[in-house]
């Protein structure tokens, strides 16, 4: 069984990158199968692994377990079996935690090297009860085919929303001193959300940038304004590929 989902680039295109997707509390891979076949139709290569498991007795275990993980899942992502670059990690809630505690100041990661990071919906409020499923819905998102596909997905782990995760790795992005490009994304109506603190990481960071999604809630990857949030990702991507040179700026605009 492979330890990851694929979503393929148009066969007539040249992959132009590789991103990874870390999946959140709760989650599977499948959560991300509209995200994964959005990004892939622009020609990039998608993966999408397993939810790191944070809440055993040894956290460091599963940061490293999700190392191994990501190492497998960029091999063979270009022609040549190699990985096509730019390689980037997108890391939602628990995921993006993870990722920023990998690839941070700190950070164990003995794997793949991404040249960027994309870490959505970090957690910024210790865990609790999250009531019952209809509520952590309304935590997590008002997109009607996003509630269902949580609904109607036999793997996902429902309550998890509300574990704390391990203060080690829920403050890795406050610690984060990683010379990488990163882009976080916060939805402004994610009752998670820590926004100072999202604040302060951007600004301490060399190469960040911070993008609010308006009426967006936790699931900012996958929320109604999820068409928006990939052309975000997308545009970052590009850009990435551009040594973070805009490809298009403003000149005139009446809106």
């Amino acid at each position: 069984m492979t330890q990851y989902s694929d979503h393929f680039a148009p066969e007539d295109l040249r992959v132009r990158g590789t991103v990874v997707v870390v999946p959140g509390r709760g989650e599977t891979r499948a959560t991300y199968a509209r995200f994964g076949r959005r990004l892939a139709a622009d020609a990039y290569r998608v993966r999408v692994v397993d939810a790191p498991v944070l809440d055993a007795p040894d956290p460091a275990a599963g940061l490293r377990d999700l190392d191994a993980r990501l190492a497998g899942a960029v091999e063979g992502t270009d022609a040549g079996d190699g990985v096509a670059r730019p390689l980037v990690f997108v890391g939602a809630d628990s995921g993006a935690a993870a990722v920023a505690a990998l690839h941070g100041r700190a950070g164990t990661a003995t794997g793949a090297r991404p040249d960027a990071l994309v870490l959505a919906g970090l957690p910024g409020r210790a865990g609790g009860p999250v009531g019952s499923w209809d509520d952590e819905l309304d935590v997590r998102t008002s997109c009607p085919a996003h509630r269902a596909a949580l609904t109607g997905d036999p793997q996902v782990r429902q309550g998890l929303l509300g574990a704390a995760l391990p203060e080690a790795v829920a403050a890795a992005h406050q610690d984060a001193d990683t010379g990488l490009p990163v882009l976080l994304l916060v939805g402004d109506a994610d009752p998670l959300a820590d926004p100072e603190a999202l604040e302060r990481a951007a600004r301490s960071l060399p190469r960040a940038r911070l993008s609010v999604v308006h009426g967006a809630h936790h699931d900012v990857l996958n929320d109604l304004q999820h068409r928006s949030v990939a052309a975000e990702v997308v545009s970052f991507l590009e850009t990435l590929r551009n040594d973070l040179l805009p490809l298009t700026t403003v000149q005139f605009s009446a809106w």
